[in-house]
């Protein structure tokens, strides 16, 4: 049976009696594996027979198998241990002959080095100077080598005017130039360079030597003598101009042919070679032009931009309504641009490889981009939408501006030629440029501005239509001065209606602006403006309200943020001038103060009524005053910031506007004391009504029954405290809570009070009839009460409590109420100025009263 071998031992060459051990050797200590507890339990599992690890231990523990296998491995230990140093003292010798040696190499090296460096040395001072003081033959050498390059030069001057001489003779003896056509077919591009510039000297001495040929003589003599200068010469038999420009134009169009070829093929280094050669003698024109023309962006007819622009009906009536957001650029305008950014880019590339002077190349095709196709497109575009609207044509001509401007940033900052670098300054001049000549016409002097006023006033006045037309019927014929100062205004609103309509029913306007007006204006699109002007307008066209103030001003911020993207700079100020004028006529002048006016009329109408008034006047003053309020704020935040960049115009501004709105300012203050003027004397007329018996009822009244004690108050009471809460409630709603409510209502407040007072002086009050007395004074101060009045008004409530109670009480509560007192209420009244109302009681007689009385 043979016997388990572990998995560190070896083979063994004989069998023992006794286990021989494990054998290992120095790659089981260098394995990257190898833990010296693994290997110890190796080497005691070696030691114990496989029979007693896997059987029940009934014998006692025998050292001897662990003590012979641990004395085995020693010993293997000892020997590997005796080869390793070996190898050890083997591998430090090594080492020592290997750095000797490197050592050896280095010195070497140094050595060579230092010698090399020595003879650069020596080398450089002979090539550049002087050494140990003699010429070391270095500057004989550069003077050699300069006298060398100087006579190659003279030699090919030498060459080349030998050639252009033979040349000369060519063309002046046989009329040919056979020498330059051969160099003409040859393929090269520095031959075909050498044969323009030499095409170009022989003009010149053609024009010098030859005259007659320029048409500078009618003659063969110059000057009265033959040849040149005076001199004696040869007759020269032939045209020589006419001989060299008609070879300069064969070999323009030999090259202009191959540039072609070339462009075809794509060929870029040929079509830079005879775009060069063009460039010398011809300046380049002839090979940009031939490029640009022939390119198929021109070519294609999709690009000849010859179709008309007709566009979505929905997206030119969103351009025409006020009231909506514009639509955005035109389709077909942006399709070309999005076409020309591609084309630009791609062309670009290109350019710069097929032409040396890439600028000058690309400069032009940009000019010819935008001067044929985005122009003519843009022209079109806006002829289409100015047969909308005037809006119409605002909103595409900035929506056009906004898209070729973010054309040219995108072609900025793709760098075309010199992508991915920055664009060069001189290309980016050209884009600037060709952006700014597209947009002159449209921008020149006052005409953008004289478009924005037309556009509003077309718009207000048709908002305004029904307003006006309503208005201008109410106003009567004058009948004082103030009735004839307003109708000059009344004339003012007829004569801007008359033009209105007039430019409304006119054959000039568009058909389709003239419908967009009209609805605006609230008409029927399908009849004539004046024959609509003559039908009737109901009470509602005639009211103001803050929509149509919110609409108007919405209009005007989008004509100045328009005129800001636009046509911002050193013209602001005055167009924004322009524009304040416009917001004050037509919404200060012809909505907000014909309404006020309308409103005065009312008020002064009712101030001699014998009916209770309409005060219907009032619910206008809320929106008169809302849409003041809106118009300043709008002046403030949006025009006068503007004008700031001009202090004279900006003065100007403040100075209209504050006069302008101090005016209306007065008119609504005007019409706030009328409307006091006529609720005091209708309270007035109403406390006259008041019968004699209401505070002194028959004896059958009060004793017949409790019907009269049942009542609250007075009929007059009654009336005049439900006028009053009209009133309230009516100007509460016109001017809201504010310190101009609070100042007319304690006006009001204060005036009914002194009718109320004058007013009890005026009727005798019995025993019973102060109860009722006491209750009418009890209803007004709990309508004053209810009001927002000022602090000081209401300690004044006491006297009317105060009056009440001088009718109830009795004679002996009455003594002790005045006795002691110097004044009544905290000093408002003297005790003296109740004696009045003491002598209203129907008591007053008694002497009881009289005491009262005396002491008064």
């Amino acid at each position: 049976m043979d016997r388990p071998q572990s998995p560190i031992s070896g083979n063994y060459g004989h069998r023992s009696l006794f286990s021989q051990g494990p054998s290992f050797t120095l790659e089981t200590f260098s394995s990257q594996d190898f833990i010296v507890k693994d290997f110890i339990e190796s080497l005691s599992d070696s030691a114990v027979p496989q029979s007693r690890r896997s059987g029940p231990s009934t014998q006692s523990f025998d050292p001897r198998p662990l003590i012979r296998t641990f004395e085995h491995a020693l010993n293997q230990l000892s020997e590997l241990s005796a080869d390793l140093g070996e190898k050890e003292v083997e591998h430090a010798a090594a080492v020592r002959k290997a750095e000797s040696q490197h050592t050896s190499n280095v010195q070497s090296l140094s050595r060579r080095l230092d010698s090399s460096l020595d003879n650069f040395r020596k080398l450089d001072q002979s090539l550049n100077g002087y050494a140990n003081g003699r010429d070391g033959g270095g500057s004989e050498a550069v003077k050699i080598g300069e006298k060398l390059e100087d006579l190659d030069r003279q030699r090919i001057r030498a060459q080349d005017a030998k050639f252009l001489i033979q040349c000369w003779f060519e063309v002046s003896e046989r009329g040919e130039l056979f020498l330059l056509e051969d160099m003409r077919r040859q393929a090269s591009g520095d031959r075909k360079i050498r044969c323009a510039q030499i095409a170009r000297q022989l003009l010149k001495l053609s024009q010098r030597l030859d005259p007659v040929s320029w048409a500078k003589t009618n003659g063969s003599k110059v000057n009265g003598v033959n040849g040149i200068n005076g001199s004696d010469g040869p007759a020269i038999k032939h045209n020589t101009r006419e001989v060299v420009e008609k070879f300069s134009e064969t070999l323009e169009k030999d090259l202009l042919k191959q540039f072609d070829e070339f462009a075809k093929r794509d060929r870029f280094e040929g079509m830079r070679e005879c775009a060069d050669v063009l460039r010398d003698f011809g300046g380049g024109a002839s090979v940009i032009g031939m490029f640009v023309n022939q390119h198929s962006f021109f070519i294609d007819r999709s690009q000849l931009v010859t179709e008309e622009v007709v566009g979505d009906s929905e997206t030119w009536e969103l351009l025409a309504d006020p009231d909506s957001d514009a639509p955005g650029v035109e389709a077909s305008l942006q399709s070309l641009v999005d076409e020309v950014k591609i084309v630009v880019q791609e062309e670009s590339t290109i350019i710069k490889k097929a032409f040396s002077y890439y600028e000058t190349v690309l400069a032009r095709f940009l000019q010819r981009i935008f001067q044929q196709s985005i122009q003519q497109k843009l022209e079109m575009v806006l002829d289409k939408a100015e047969t909308v609207s005037t809006l119409a044509f605002l909103r595409s001509l900035q929506a056009a501006r906004s898209c070729i401007s973010s054309l040219v940033d995108d072609l900025k900052a793709h760098g075309l030629t010199e992508h991915p670098d920055t664009l060069s300054s001189n290309t980016a001049s050209v884009l600037d440029q060709q952006f700014d000549d597209l947009f002159v016409p449209y921008f020149a002097g006052s005409s953008y501005i004289e478009r924005e006023k037309r556009n509003l006033e077309e718009l207000y006045s048709s908002l305004l239509f029904k307003f006006t037309v309503y208005h201008s019927r109410r106003r009567k014929a004058p009948t004082t001065i103030l009735a004839s100062l307003a109708k000059s205004g009344s004339e003012l609103l007829t004569s801007a209606r008359e033009a209105y309509v007039e430019r409304l029913d006119s054959s000039d306007l568009a058909p389709q602006q003239k419908k967009r007006l009209l609805r605006v204006a609230g008409l029927k699109d399908n009849e004539s403006a004046r024959k609509q002007m003559e039908s009737d307008f109901n009470e509602q066209d005639g009211v103001i309200n803050t929509s149509n103030a919110k609409r108007m001003l919405r209009w005007l911020a989008e004509a100045v943020g328009r005129g800001l993207e636009l046509g911002g700079g050193t013209e602001t100020p005055r167009d924004v001038l322009a524009l304040l004028d416009l917001l004050l006529t037509h919404m200060g002048t012809q909505y907000v103060e014909v309404a006020l006016d309308a409103a005065n009329d009312a008020a002064a109408a009712q101030e001699n009524s014998k009916t209770e008034p309409d005060l219907s006047h009032l619910e206008n003053i809320h929106a008169i005053i809302n849409i003041m309020h809106l118009m300043l704020t709008c002046i403030h935040t949006v025009l006068l910031p503007l004008a700031s960049s001009n202090t004279s115009v900006r003065r100007d501004m403040d100075k209209r506007t504050n006069t302008f709105m101090g005016g209306l300012e007065d008119k609504v203050n005007t019409l706030m004391q009328r409307t006091i003027d006529i609720t005091i004397s209708w309270v007035s007329k109403l406390l006259t009504r008041q019968q004699k018996f209401d505070f002194r009822p028959k004896d059958e009244m009060g004793t017949g029954g409790g019907a009269w004690l049942e009542q609250l108050q007075t009929p007059t009471c009654q009336s005049v405290f439900t006028f009053l809460t009209k009133v309230h409630n009516l100007t509460n709603n016109a001017l809201s809570p504010s310190s101009n409510l609070t100042a007319m209502l304690t006006e009001v407040a204060v005036n009914v009070r002194t009718l109320l007072l004058e007013h009890f002086k005026k009727f005798t009050v019995s025993a019973m009839g102060g109860i009722m007395a006491t209750k009418d004074i009890s209803k007004y101060n709990e309508l004053f009460r209810n009001w927002n009045l000022d602090e000081s008004f209401q300690p004044t409530l006491e006297v009317l409590t105060e009056i009440g109670n001088i009718f109830v009480i009795g004679p002996d509560a009455l003594r002790e109420r005045m006795r002691g007192k110097q004044g009544v209420l905290g000093g408002v009244w003297d005790k003296g100025d109740l004696r009045p109302y003491v002598l209203r009681r129907e008591d007053s007689n008694s002497i009881g009263i009289q005491s009262v009385l005396s002491a008064l």
